[in-house]
């Protein structure tokens, strides 16, 4: 039988006035009492995560503690001492011979015991050069750590603000040997580990730039521009830029032919290739770059307009990207440490050079062997007599200690969702059965 529209229409209204009393009556309670939808927002906001700021959990977590340790230990072998500094410092000190873009990703807060102005460290290298100050002597020094910085702004899209930045540093000496050192270094560790990509290394130097720079007596405006326009790749607008300035070939011949490190000399004026700082500085981008494709196989770009670090750097620059990704997951390159006094000491400069690497990173390029996770059977665990719970304990611990994961449950119900082995009473012993 067929119910006609018509008739149909007083359920509709029944139904449709009670949803109308419904959510009157919610809105009344509401508004009767805002504090509740106050504190459920507060409850939501009070869960979320600035950007660019995550948490690792699990077996990432995991996988990131392992990397450090076993990254850090490599560097020990090779001779490097671990320091761990502290995440905060006064400002005169962490700050005090950095670039502007270091400024800006510091986070600045007050001390409330002495009223100074302190920084939360976005990087970790300048605490390395106060640590070689105060304790390196004038000798050769080398230095390891591993640990968290904090970043203002994400390095990029998506980019993390808190990276765990993993790096190694070599003060007192200006030689190549130095920066080959480093980069055999940094390989052997990549090597060794589990990895689904290979390193890619992009090499520079700004010390060639810094010397044409000199050699035409450029003032800051036109060498801010110039790194400006390098950095944008604008060809037709640097082309323009540059035949007002004096040198103006050798700035465009940088852009142009700085791919080519074997032909670059050829492309420069006379001044600059008879210019003993630049030729050294051509000659030492070939040796490293034919030192990482005979030693390591690997592929290798130049460009001598990378200038990203040019306030910080002073020589040998390189970026090491991994497959197609935008930001590089190591940075390094020379620069200037200081002798034994800070910044206080009128003496020169120390010569040094480093890399660093934010770990985390790694942790979608790595594999850890799969854990053996081990439950002890519960009914067997609580029905046994004392000796037998002796006997488990004791078996618990050694597998604990040849690296399982055994878990002791608490009751019948607790169970991890991993778990590979079962750890049972039979035939009047404990047994480790696969699952």
């Amino acid at each position: 039988m067929s119910v006609s529209s018509d008739s149909a229409k007083p359920a509709q209204l029944n139904t449709t006035n009670q949803a109308a009393a419904q959510a009157a009556e919610n809105t009344a309670t509401s508004n009767s009492m805002p504090y509740l939808n106050n504190f459920a927002s507060d409850v939501a906001n009070s869960w979320l995560l600035p950007d660019g700021v995550v948490d690792v959990l699990f077996e990432d977590a995991c996988k990131q503690e392992v990397l450090r340790y076993q990254l850090t230990q490599q560097l020990i072998t090779h001779g490097y001492q671990l320091v761990n500094p502290p995440m905060i410092e006064f400002t005169e000190s962490l700050l005090s011979d950095a670039s502007e873009d270091l400024k800006r990703q510091t986070f600045k807060i007050i001390d409330q015991l002495t009223g100074r102005l302190m920084g939360l460290r976005a990087d970790i290298t300048p605490q390395i050069l106060r640590i070689d100050a105060h304790h390196g002597g004038t000798g050769i020094a080398r230095y390891c750590y591993a640990g968290d910085v904090i970043h203002t702004l994400p390095s990029g899209l998506f980019g993390s603000r808190t990276p765990l930045q993993l790096g190694a540093e070599i003060f007192g000496c200006a030689d190549l040997a130095a920066d080959i050192e480093l980069i055999d270094v940094l390989f052997g560790m990549i090597n060794k580990l589990n990895m689904s990509a290979a390193l890619h290394i992009d090499l520079g130097h700004v010390a060639i730039f810094k010397r044409l720079a000199e050699l035409a007596e450029l003032p800051d405006s036109d060498t801010e521009q110039l790194m400006h326009l390098y950095a944008n790749k604008n060809l037709p607008e640097l082309k323009r830029v540059c035949q007002a300035l004096p040198m103006g070939d050798d700035f465009y011949a940088l852009a142009r032919f700085g791919h080519d490190i074997a032909n670059l000399l050829v492309k420069l004026s006379a001044t600059a290739q008879q210019d003993t700082q630049i030729s050294t500085a051509v000659d030492e981008l070939q040796c490293l770059k034919t030192h990482l494709q005979e030693q390591w196989q690997c592929p290798v770009s130049i460009d001598v307009t990378e200038l990203s670090g040019y306030h910080y750097h002073t020589g040998i620059v390189f970026n090491g990207y991994i497959n197609s990704e935008t930001q590089p997951l190591v940075r390094g390159g020379r620069f200037d440490g200081m002798q034994s006094g800070g910044h206080l000491s009128a003496s020169q400069p120390r010569e040094a050079t480093g890399f660093s690497m934010d770990v985390s990173r790694l942790l979608a390029h790595t594999q850890l062997d799969a854990p053996t996770v081990v439950l002890v059977d519960y009914q067997a665990a609580n029905s046994a007599n004392q000796e037998q719970r002796q006997i488990l304990l004791q078996q618990v611990e050694s597998l604990r200690e040849q690296g399982y994961r055994v878990t002791m449950p608490l009751n019948a119900d607790d169970r991890p969702h991993d778990v590979t082995h079962r750890l049972g009473f039979a035939d009047n012993e404990w047994q480790l059965q696969t699952i």
